[in-house]
């Protein structure tokens, strides 16, 4: 043990600790001059610097300044104040302890019994756009300093950093102190509120690493805090609440307009229909159900309403499955949109942006629960999830902005290149496809899915579900499957159901059996060389 240790016969009981002395230093000043005037009604002596002794000296009280008790002037744009021993003597000295009393004594350092300290605003300034040094100045130092040197102290002192608990304090001085259960639980709150910002701080300069190879974190810390607790999780009889993480910018940050409260399910299925429609570039629409997709569609070429469009020929894929979906687009949604939808039940909508007219035409449906993205909501670079013991990280698996490129290396192992429309559509459904639960298989025609095969254990199944959903549908459609084909049964299913062109990664020892039977059918067979698991 490094620390120093004391015989525990020498401690004193301090459970109400009175406060005659308070250091106030708030860069979020909500509520500030409220406390100030119920601190100044107490006899308490205030001591501040910078602007916060400013607003309170403004409003009438008095204040002893920082550098008044150091003997050293705030230096360095304000960068040195309160790193001074004369304050920190004052926050950790354990007045349990005759011995520490007596050494404050012989310097001449009162001690403090109340902190009331807030950080400068980093992720604040980091979500505005900052960079650089702007960034790096609203770096705090003698902020978490004094936080947790007072939280550390919690036995003799009180360390309050949000607003939201000013009014714990105030009753606290009404009442002649804190307790010593209030102290630490107002310290493992500090404690929290400098980890948080430790890691928002961590996270911006990591930033730009991620994206090298091999450049994983050695180190790992998430920080969110709840946002709010829902009805239950995945079923009745488990608890659930949704935390927002500092700095995101996703579905958990997202405002909702209208409708009942979202449930956990919700929350995850409105997730995975994001990240469908957000992998088109064209304006796309996506209908979820249990994390799986009952239609994903792009506008008609030339549509009068292109979202409005996408949603049609999306939900026409599936209208069965998509009874109770979960909707995402990836264009502001319209009031044709919302027409086309007054009719078919839906739990919810995500979406960037909601025409006023649309809105209107959503109030008759109070169920519906309607979510706007934020401004800045962007895909995640890196995934995480979960596992007994730990979690496990990834890189996100993305598709390049645009659209030709996604095919730039395709291998054509079979029959003739499709022309620029087949093309089109082969590539909407190989990004389509890496949006249904593997093993998956996806059959479109005029970039709309028209036949779905997801989640089966063996890639024969889902070869034959999608078929079976497209019917008719599947003659004249192109075909995607997110890993190879073991053998050619499968995509001898999708042969038989006239699909006249097929992408897939390739990759099996029996790749040549595979293309045989494509070339025998005289079907076009691409490679992509890449596989799309979705787990």
């Amino acid at each position: 043990m490094s620390g120093p240790s004391h015989d525990k016969s020498l401690f004193r009981d301090r459970d109400v600790v009175p406060v005659r002395r308070a250091l106030i230093s708030v860069s979020d000043k909500t509520g500030l001059l409220e406390l100030a005037a119920a601190i100044a009604a107490q006899g308490i002596e205030i001591v501040s610097t910078g602007s916060t002794a400013a607003a309170i000296r403004g409003a009438g009280h008095e204040v002893t300044d920082v550098a008044t008790i150091t003997g050293f002037p705030e230096s360095l744009d304000g960068r040195v104040k309160t790193l001074h021993p004369s304050v920190h003597a004052g926050l950790l000295a354990d007045l349990r302890l005759a011995s520490h009393e007596q050494q404050l004594a012989d310097l001449d350092i009162a001690p403090f019994e109340l902190v009331i300290v807030n950080l400068y605003p980093f992720v604040e300034t980091v979500a505005s756009g900052a960079e650089g040094d702007d960034v790096v100045e609203q770096i705090d130092i003698g902020g978490p300093a004094m936080v947790r040197a007072s939280a550390k102290n919690y036995a003799n002192v009180a360390i309050v950093t949000s607003p939201e608990s000013y009014p714990q304090v105030i009753a606290g001085l009404i009442a002649g102190g804190s307790t010593l259960l209030q102290r630490r639980e107002l310290a493992a709150r500090a404690f929290a509120h400098t980890a948080a910002y430790d890691a928002a701080v961590a996270a911006w300069f990591s930033e730009g690493s991620l994206q090298a190879p091999r450049s994983l974190p050695q180190s790992l810390t998430i920080k969110a805090e709840r946002l709010q607790v829902l009805r239950y999780g995945e079923n009745s009889h488990q608890r659930a609440a949704l935390y927002t993480r500092q700095g995101g910018h996703g579905i958990a940050q997202a405002t909702q307009l209208q409708g009942k409260e979202m449930s956990y399910n919700n929350y995850v299925d409105a997730d995975a229909a994001l990240r469908t429609a957000y992998d088109m570039v064209l304006p796309a629409v996506a209908i979820i159900k249990h994390a799986n997709p009952c239609g994903i569609a792009v506008s008609a070429p030339k549509a009068a309403d292109p979202i409005a469009s996408a949603h049609l020929r999306a939900h026409e894929c599936d209208p069965i499955s998509a009874f109770g979906g979960v909707i995402a687009a990836n264009r502001v949604v319209t009031l044709k949109m919302a027409e086309n939808l007054k009719d078919i039940f839906t739990e919810v909508i995500v979406a960037p942006g909601f025409e006023p007219a649309a809105l209107e035409v959503f109030r008759a449906k109070k169920n519906l629960r309607l979510l706007q993205l934020p401004l800045d909501w962007r895909q995640e670079r890196m995934d995480v999830r979960l596992v007994s013991g730990g979690l496990l990280l990834q890189d996100a698996d993305r598709f390049a902005d645009d659209i030709e490129s996604v095919a730039t290396n395709w291998e054509l192992v079979s029959g003739e290149r499709p022309d620029a429309a087949g093309m089109t559509d082969l590539i909407f459904a190989w990004k389509s496809c890496r949006a249904v639960k593997s093993n998956a298989i996806v059959l479109a025609k005029g970039s709309a899915t028209v036949g779905i095969g997801m989640g089966q254990v063996n890639r024969v199944d889902s070869c034959r579900l999608a078929v079976e959903r497209a019917g008719a549908r599947a003659a004249g459609s192109v075909a995607a499957s997110d890993a190879f084909f073991p053998f050619a049964d499968g995509p001898q299913v999708l042969l038989d159901a006239g699909v006249t062109a097929i992408v897939q990664p390739g990759g099996s020892v029996r790749d040549d059996e595979v293309i045989a039977a494509a070339r025998e059918a005289g079907v076009t067979m691409f490679f992509t060389g890449e596989r799309h698991f979705f787990h």
